[in-house]
């Protein structure tokens, strides 16, 4: 399979007065298109600096990041952010969602950056709306939903600009249990549909049940990779 993104020996180093805090010291990780990877770790493991990395959302202090072959590790912040447009979209713990804007206006918003014209918004948010089941809570505002409701409108924000990445930061947080395993089922789906996903989670269960590979990070080093294979996990690093 193509890789889509790839980090070779990636650091990314805090200086606090005469202190140095190695978020991350030095990992390699391989995505492949149409994966669905889960990076696991506890808290403070380097998962969260690494999410920030692969979603191009944060540089490198040395090491290169490819995404599609091309090397974006030294690139300005506003061609990052033409790229993370394009090509990734994001999900996170806390939504995210803007609340003075309605679920509808909230999907529309990155389409927006993209110049897409209004028309073209309005029907691709509304067809989103649909995909996730919530044509019914178009013009609702955030406090006007509940946890899954706000989760599904983000995903549908993700998906807005046809990314080829779907980063989850935490995606099931701060959801109940079976709204947690409805949204992780979606997810499923769209990778099964050729979209990639990349999950952050501290849920070990979470990411075997779902994840086809997981990186476990400890320390900002990565301590082992497991891949799935015939149903059974597999230490491959």
């Amino acid at each position: 399979m193509t890789e889509i993104i790839k980090l070779k020996n990636v650091a990314k180093h805090y200086y606090m007065g005469d202190d140095v805090v190695k978020a991350l010291d030095g990992v390699d990780i391989s995505i492949e298109k149409g994966s669905f990877v889960a990076i696991m770790g506890p808290s403070g493991s380097g998962k969260s600096t690494g999410m920030n990395l692969i979603g191009s959302l944060d540089l490198p202090t040395s090491g290169e990041i490819y995404l599609d072959e091309h090397d974006i590790s030294h690139l300005t912040e506003s061609e990052l952010a033409q790229i993370r447009g394009k090509k990734i979209g994001f999900i996170f713990q806390s939504f995210n969602l803007i609340p003075n804007l309605t679920a509808k206006e909230n999907i529309m918003l990155p389409m927006l950056f993209q110049g897409l014209e209004k028309n073209e918004r309005e029907s691709r948010a509304e067809e989103l709306l649909g995909l996730v089941d919530l044509k019914d809570r178009i013009n609702h505002y955030p406090n006007q939903l509940s946890g899954g409701q706000q989760q599904r409108v983000a995903i549908a924000r993700a998906l807005a600009n046809d990314p080829e990445v779907i980063l989850a930061d935490e995606p099931t947080g701060n959801l109940d249990t079976k709204t947690g395993e409805n949204v992780l089922q979606f997810l499923e789906n769209l990778n099964k549909k050729g979209k990639t996903i990349v999950m952050v989670t501290h849920d070990s269960k979470l990411a075997e049940k779902h994840a086809q590979k997981i990186y476990w990070l400890k320390d900002g080093k990565i301590e082992k990779v497991t891949r799935k294979e015939k149903e059974k996990w597999k230490t491959v690093k």
